[in-house]
């Protein structure tokens, strides 16, 4: 007979509970902030760059960069790869990073832009962006919880990773398709 895994329990599914429900709410109030805040079509460049665009749309590649340092460190650290002993540093650091990247591309999105559902990349660039945020928050705070089951912290970084992907697929890649590469 097998022995009961201590995280599968209604104790690990309760500890899910409050941060999985604290970041819906952070992807929900971005969304209605973003759909109720007027644009203002005003956004700030910054020098070397040829057009606000630009910026945004490098600094969603830096943060997509250091998103698939995150895949690779996190697969290293769950054992699916090769480790070293400062993997765990990597992945915190590159997590930082993303995510630090990802925040100024967020406040010009949603001051200068609002959501937008105009088409359907739009439409999923802004969803993409409120599941972003959302997933990110949910898994910060499930970062120091005990008794989870297993899966929840991969899964949050899945989802978190994901929405960023898509995030840069329905901006810089599609910038970079129709306006080439530049500054």
């Amino acid at each position: 007979m097998q022995a009961a895994d201590p995280t599968d329990s209604p104790a690990g599914y309760a500890a899910l509970l409050i941060p999985v429900l604290v970041g819906g709410l952070v992807a929900l109030t971005i969304g209605v902030y973003g759909n109720l805040h007027a644009p203002t079509g005003v956004a700030v460049n910054l020098a070397g760059f040829s057009s606000p665009l630009t910026v945004k749309v490098w600094l969603t590649s830096l943060s997509a960069t250091f998103a698939l340092v995150q895949i690779v460190s996190a697969l290293a650290m769950y054992g699916r790869l090769p480790t070293v002993s400062w993997i765990g540093g990597l992945h915190r650091w590159s997590g930082r990073a993303a995510f630090l990247f990802a925040v100024p591309v967020a406040v010009h999105c949603l001051y200068a832009l609002g959501l937008n559902y105009a088409d359907l990349r739009t439409l999923l660039h802004s969803l993409a962006g409120c599941l972003f945020f959302g997933a990110f928050t949910a898994k910060m705070l499930l970062l120091p919880k005990a008794g989870l089951p297993g899966w929840a912290l991969p899964i949050a970084g899945a989802v978190t990773f994901t929405a960023l992907v898509v995030l840069w697929l329905t901006s810089s890649l599609w910038f970079f398709t129709t306006s080439g590469f530049r500054l």
